[in-house]
């Protein structure tokens, strides 16, 4: 075991099977973070397992041989924690955050659920009718079903184009041995990165993560990524029972490592990052086409997309995309002014400062560091960072960014077929 002490006083220790174990200390709160980060995610699914990975994040709370479900939840709730977990396209976490002086027991229940789930054949057969309502729940909300809708044709020859909940057939498709499979391939130390933040010592973290996963055998499948290709789509899918029309428009952008991620970011606060975003000010405030309206950015180790949602009137869903296209036409062609910038260099300082006050965020922010980068970076060179882009970099960007024939759209709501047309995307 080879221990590295590293800036912001955090250490990185490797067990002998190869899994890293990275913690933080807090020294002025109470409270510990810890995560369990699994190297997969549903771009890492075969077609026939598109929902996999999701399912068995769901079986991983259903019970251990030792643990009922309604155990873990007790033992969780009794010492007042917080147990969670997500998957992503590409990672899956769970995680849960305690007193420090309950690590030792949230640590032992963390890693029997992720070493010996069940994945028993009533549990599982229970467990797709909920995945099947939450299923259904994303389709039932336009604005969830408007963006899956985008991107499963923005990203369509690739398998980021692939819902993480899967789909109808492959969830009701699913089987103890296509479970156990699954977890046999991904859930090894190959593919297990630890973190902590808290009020906690590094060697007890160590400690705990030898015990309990010091003899996971190594051997698993390391994920392989296809460099996907974007599409363009343009779809106006008619919903007659809704009474206002759902807009995602979006464009492929750069990775989560590239140099220009921070220009990225800013560009993002500046279209539709806020309430004081050109999007918000110009199409909500000022004009009162839209109440909900704003941008984001979805970042992947190779690929990126930046896209827009609106919901608004069908009246209006015309003079809403033309501002949308002239602000994008905008940032594209004028250089960002000082004060613009200025305000959203600071939107994002602040941002930054307050979520790394939360343990569980620290936590985070240490695993997406750890297996992006292979390296941690301090506050100031993260402030650095910010301070460093400049109103050319921004421009720079929006050039890439929006670029005539990249742009798509997917449209929800009262529509008749060619209301919309690839013109009215021009850049």
């Amino acid at each position: 075991m080879v221990n590295v002490q590293l800036e912001r006083d955090i250490c990185v220790s490797r067990l002998s099977n190869g899994i890293r174990v990275i913690t933080e200390p807090m020294p002025s709160v109470r409270s510990v973070a810890v995560g369990l980060w699994i190297g997969t995610g549903s771009r890492c699914e075969r077609p026939e397992e598109n929902g996999i990975s999701h399912f068995i994040e769901h079986m991983l709370f259903k019970g251990t041989p030792t643990r009922s479900a309604e155990d873990i939840a007790r033992e969780v709730d009794a010492i007042g924690g917080n147990l969670d977990a997500f998957t992503g396209r590409e990672l899956v976490g769970y995680n849960v955050k305690v007193l420090d002086e309950h690590l030792d027991i949230a640590f032992d229940i963390l890693a029997d659920m992720l070493k010996h789930p069940r994945f028993d054949v009533e549990d599982i057969e229970k467990e797709k009718g909920v995945v099947l309502e939450e299923l259904k729940m994303e389709t039932d909300s336009p604005e969830s079903y408007v963006h899956e809708l985008f991107v499963s044709n923005f990203w369509k020859r690739n398998p980021l184009g692939r819902p993480i909940l899967g789909t109808k057939k492959t969830i009701e498709s699913f089987n103890p041995e296509m479970l156990r499979g699954y977890h046999t391939r991904y859930y090894r130390p190959e593919n297990l990165t630890i973190t902590a933040a808290g009020h906690l010592r590094h060697e007890e973290l160590v400690r705990l993560a030898e015990r309990h996963f010091g003899s996971l055998a190594e051997g698993g499948e390391v994920p392989r990524l296809e460099t996907p290709a974007t599409e363009a789509p343009l779809i106006l899918k008619s919903r007659r029972s809704l009474q206002q029309v759902h807009v995602c428009l979006g464009m492929p952008t750069i990775c989560s490592t590239d140099p220009l991620r921070f220009a990225s970011y800013t560009l993002n606060v500046v279209l539709g990052g806020g309430m004081s975003s050109r999007l918000f000010q110009n199409i909500r405030e000022r004009q009162g086409l839209a109440y909900s309206i704003f941008s984001e950015l979805n970042l992947y180790k190779d690929a990126g997309m930046m896209a827009v949602y609106a919901g608004t009137s069908v009246e209006t869903v015309r003079k809403l995309l033309e501002n949308v296209m002239a602000e994008l036409r905008r940032l594209k062609n004028e250089p960002l002014p000082a004060e613009e910038l200025r305000h959203a260099k600071d939107h994002m300082k602040g941002s930054l400062m307050l979520s790394l006050e939360s343990t569980t965020s620290r936590m985070g922010n240490l695993a997406r560091q750890w297996l992006n980068f292979g390296r941690f970076f301090t506050l100031d060179e993260l402030v650095d960072s910010i301070e460093a882009v400049t109103a050319d970099q921004v421009q720079q960007v929006a050039q890439q960014a929006f670029q005539p024939g990249r742009i798509g759209l997917a449209m929800l709501g009262k529509l008749e077929p060619g209301s919309i047309t690839a013109e009215d995307l021009a850049c």
